[in-house]
């Protein structure tokens, strides 16, 4: 077995139960979570593996009590410890968890509520004005628990002293939570994918489905100990490799409280490494350019590169003096960016990479819990998504010219189905393959290379088939582009004949331009960064919009 096949020994777990208490007897006065407080934001508050397993211990004692412990209750609200709690005590119970999408309207709220049968509902502030309304659409949600209420008033409780209850009632003798054992095939979570396209599906996700991330993502992966966690928690990427990886991996949790706050928080936390999707690197990445041309030292990071790269070859290694600068704008010990969710630049993997700031490229979708693949640190990548875990195979239907085919998965990831929906999950679910709907291949080093969606496609009147997502990473190479997509255009037939950008520039960086025809410049911008492209493949107009695209809480845009 070559060195880039090597698998990390892991200790195999069934439970979440089983990992949060492996980790209070043996990491018992480690800090498990790091959080602002809620009162007084300049203080920290920490969190040991023993502490965080007595409040969950509390708190699921508190929904045993009141018959809620074996039931669905759905969770809303920005990342919080209280939501980290909430979601962990109830992994730990009989019971499913369903997170539900804090940017959703109050309809689609309500929708999701009555679709997955919830009968309890944990809320932050910011939902208090609809739990009335709420209330009155979904009779069969029994119990309301505000996280910062301060009161009780009937069946809307106040989290604090519904979880004291709890705390009570345990050391009373009450072990009913305690001693539940529940089995690991049983669906134990429900997420509705927000989608970029399509009606939100309950995917129903079974504890072996998420442990199994962990078990065998963990051979793979490289995962540090202090992670900043950033992403929403509602969306498996944080709520399974951010959160459950993590305390299998006793690593310290650091919670972002806003994502306007992700540069301070890096300085505050100081982290090793964190989870993000590409939207957000390549922000940093066009952020530190801009920032290096603007103080007049684009030229000697472009020279430090080059150095860095040619005294590597030799094992000396001197990063940390000639990319120090950025180090700290990261907080300073700043190892890994673990990215997902979305293709990424391969230059912008390449440019972490060289200035010491590992950069591993994944690929995963919800139904799949979410991992499926990602680089690794012997074989790293960034134009791949990497090493498939070793828990699934892999296969490839409807293989097109170029040799990409639908991606299917199979293995313990694989989602038991769509919650009420059997007929959208046999659409999708055939003899335990899971058809991910993205176009891709292996390459001659068994990495998987994903490159684009199945729905997306173009095909164009000549023939040819056209990844929008291909042709989107080129035109992001333009530093002043911040959003874009690539979209048909189309004959009085209805035929697709050529390529449309569909851009929103930055406005900042287009008034440092001082251009008299931004329009005509960023025509002449796309010929440039596209030359390498055949024909068919070019942008034949652009759009340049006045306001950002919608887009999902995890930064991709919906088409």
């Amino acid at each position: 077995m070559s060195k880039s096949q090597e698998l990390k020994k892991v200790k195999m777990v069934k439970s979440v139960k089983e990992i949060v208490n492996s980790a209070a007897e043996d990491s018992a006065n480690k800090i498990a979570y790091q959080y602002k407080d809620e009162k007084d934001k300049e203080k920290i508050v920490s969190v040991t593996f023993s502490e965080f397993k007595k409040e969950t211990e509390n708190l699921g004692t508190a929904l045993a009590k009141i018959g809620m412990h074996d039931k669905h209750i759905a969770i809303i609200g920005e990342n919080s410890y209280k939501w980290i709690e909430v979601y962990i005590t109830v992994l730990k119970s009989t019971g499913v968890i369903v997170p539900i999408d804090k940017e959703l309207p109050l309809d689609g709220i309500i929708n999701i509520l009555k679709h997955s049968d919830s009968e309890m509902l944990f809320y932050s502030a910011k939902y208090e004005k609809w739990i009335d309304e709420i209330k009155a659409a979904v009779p069969n949600i029994k119990y309301f628990v505000g996280m910062y209420r301060e009161e009780n008033e009937g069946n809307k409780l106040a989290y604090d002293k519904f979880k004291a209850e709890g705390k009570k009632e345990l050391e009373s003798g009450n072990k009913t939570y305690v001693d539940l054992q529940d089995d690991e095939y049983n669906v134990k979570m429900i997420v509705y994918t927000s989608g970029t396209t399509g009606t939100p599906k309950g995917v129903m996700l079974t504890e072996h489905n998420i442990i199994s991330v962990g078990n065998y993502g963990l051979q793979i992966a490289e995962v540090k100990t202090k992670l900043l966690s950033v992403l929403p928690y509602h969306h498996t990427y944080e709520a399974v490799a951010g959160t459950i990886i993590s305390l299998q991996n006793r690593t310290c949790v650091c919670i972002n409280d806003n994502l306007k706050n992700v540069l301070k928080n890096l300085q505050l936390f100081k982290p090793d490494y964190i989870y993000l999707v590409p939207a957000f690197t390549e922000v940093f990445y066009k952020n530190i350019w801009a920032n290096a041309e603007k103080t007049g030292k684009a030229k000697k990071l472009k020279m430090g590169l080059k150095i860095s790269n040619f005294l590597l070859k030799f094992g000396i290694d001197v990063r940390n003096k000639l990319f120090k600068d950025i180090y700290e704008a990261f907080g300073g010990n700043l190892k890994e960016i673990i990215c997902g969710s979305a293709p990424i630049r391969p230059e912008i993997g390449k440019f972490f990479n060289d200035i010491g700031i590992e950069l591993y490229n994944g690929y995963g979708i919800t139904e799949c819990s979410p991992l499926v693949s990602v680089n690794r640190k012997c074989l790293n990548d960034t134009s791949t998504v990497g090493t498939v875990l070793p828990c699934c195979e892999i296969k490839f239907e409807n293989v097109n010219d170029a040799g990409d085919g639908e991606v299917c998965v199979k293995g313990d990831i694989v989602m038991k189905g769509y919650y009420k929906d059997p007929e959208k999950t046999a659409k999708v679910l055939k003899d335990g393959w899971f058809n991910t709907e993205d176009y891709g291949h292996l390459n001659s080093k068994g990495q998987l290379v994903i490159n684009g969606r199945k729905k997306n496609i173009i095909v164009l009147a000549n023939g040819k088939n056209v990844y929008p997502e291909e042709i989107e990473m080129y035109v992001l190479k333009i530093p002043y582009v911040q959003e874009a997509i690539v979209k048909a255009k189309k004959n009085e037939e209805g035929q697709e004949i050529a390529l449309i950008a569909e851009v929103f520039l930055n406005k900042e960086k287009v008034e440092e331009m001082n251009v008299p025809d931004i329009k005509q410049k960023l025509k002449l911008d796309l010929r440039d960064v596209t030359k390498e492209l055949p024909f068919y493949k070019k942008i034949a107009d652009v759009e340049i919009r006045k306001e950002e695209f919608n887009k999902t809480t995890t930064n991709k845009i919906k088409r």
